[in-house]
């Protein structure tokens, strides 16, 4: 079994967008959180934002579920963090993109490993999944009695994806479930997994971005999801039943999908790609 316990100064790369979010914020379910709308105001089908470490603020994150507003679902940014998110300065500061990450010294990649145990192992700390899970149960079990709810959706990143992938597990979601969970989940280049449990109880529709260059989940880890989102796809060897999707974006690092490079031809394609993953997955199975 492979747990991913550590994480990397990727999972504190990228790029900030300077778009302006079009949505509000409001307090859901006791929480602060973005919300973005569809033009008819219907919540028939939703989706829950379930953030990186760099939180419901960050304008990428609230860019792309105002995307996901515009294809017709409404969609919700919870702070999960309780107010205690990572500053986005560290996206510009502790690693450049892969281009310039490729040039870098031994030295320089051995001190920015350094900074980011000392910023992240704390963080990790206080925000475990003994005081995490409950919380995004709760919200979702609180979105769930939102007039008019009927499907719900998980979408998460990096930190958020092992989130989503455990918000869709039995007994919280699918079959057997007493409806208080989600009905499709969608995790893009997910972080501190544990392969092959995490994904052996998942018992609802999954898909997965993941980048072949993610430096927090090896090439040995993405072949044993595969094998065991096969399985349950077949129904094989007494595992839960559910339909899947692993998509693998070529030259791509961890945290491509919401915090890409968007003046790199090949990372803007990308992130376009997985909005589209996701779009048309939860299109197909919160309908």
């Amino acid at each position: 079994m492979s747990t991913g316990v550590g994480m990397s100064s990727c999972c504190l790369s990228g790029v900030v967008n300077n778009g302006k979010p079009k949505g509000m914020e409001r307090t859901v379910g006791g929480l602060p959180c973005y919300v973005a709308e569809p033009e008819d105001n219907s919540t028939t089908k939703t989706v829950i934002f379930l953030v990186d470490i760099f939180g419901w603020k960050l304008p990428n994150t609230r860019l792309l579920a105002d995307s996901y507003a515009r294809a017709g679902f409404t969609a919700y940014i919870p702070d999960v963090h309780d107010g205690d998110s990572l500053s986005p300065s560290f996206l510009q500061t502790v690693e450049p993109q892969l281009p310039e990450r490729e040039k870098q010294t031994v030295l320089e990649k051995t001190a920015a490993t350094a900074q980011v145990g000392a910023t992240l192992g704390p963080w990790l700390i206080k925000h475990r999944e003994g005081v995490s899970r409950p919380l995004i149960e709760s919200f979702i079990a609180q979105v769930r009695l939102v007039p008019g709810t009927d499907k719900v959706g998980v979408i998460g990143f990096c930190w958020g994806g092992r989130y989503a992938i455990l918000a869709g597990q039995h007994p919280l979601s699918g079959p057997g479930s007493d409806n208080k969970g989600v009905d499709a989940v969608f995790a893009c280049h997910p972080s501190l997994v544990s392969v092959p449990a995490d994904f052996d109880a998942v018992n609802v529709p999954l898909a997965l971005a993941l980048g072949d260059k993610d430096s927090l989940l090896g090439k040995k880890d993405v072949v044993k999801i595969r094998e065991v989102m096969e399985k349950k796809r077949a129904g094989d060897e007494g595992a839960r039943k559910c339909e899947s999707e692993v998509k693998i974006y070529k030259g791509q690092v961890h945290g491509f999908a919401l915090r890409g490079d968007f003046s790199d031809e090949e990372g803007k394609k990308a992130m376009d790609e997985a909005e589209k993953q996701g779009i048309e997955w939860f299109k197909k199975y919160l309908s």
